[in-house]
């Protein structure tokens, strides 16, 4: 299983990172550690990969499975409490996207997971995908 957290500013942005492993743009997350809840490895993957701490509860977007990969993905729409947004260990770039950026940056299976979360109105999505795009 793993997280990802979606922040938002005030600007109705969603903060992308570039991985350093293959250069993807994608919301910041990882896999959970085998002691952690859901929301400390949200908090924690968050900090890692962009610097800043985020707001707990977090408020749940979707549920993502990659169909190929076996892994799924909760995905949680974040407010900043503190830091600064920097990169890290696992981080090239960052940057804050509008809504028409984020599909330009990412393949479409993680760009839905920040479109969604960009949604503040909408319940919880669940969808599937291979990967790269939604099946």
């Amino acid at each position: 299983m793993s997280v990802a957290g979606v922040i938002i500013d005030d600007q109705g942005r969603a903060l992308m990172i570039k991985r350093r492993d293959n250069g993807h743009w994608e919301p910041p997350g990882g896999i959970l550690e085998p002691e952690e809840t859901v929301p400390e490895a949200l908090q924690r993957e968050v900090l890692e990969e962009t610097g800043i701490k985020i707001e707990l509860p977090a408020t749940l977007t979707g549920v993502y499975k990659n169909m190929t990969g076996l892994i799924v993905s909760l995905v949680f729409r974040c407010r900043a409490a503190d830091g600064v947004p920097t990169t890290g260990d696992e981080t090239r770039a960052l940057r804050w996207a509008t809504r028409e950026e984020v599909s330009d940056l990412s393949d479409e299976a993680y760009a839905i997971r920040v479109l969604d979360a960009m949604d503040a109105t909408a319940p919880p999505a669940v969808r599937a995908h291979d990967g790269v795009e939604l099946v």
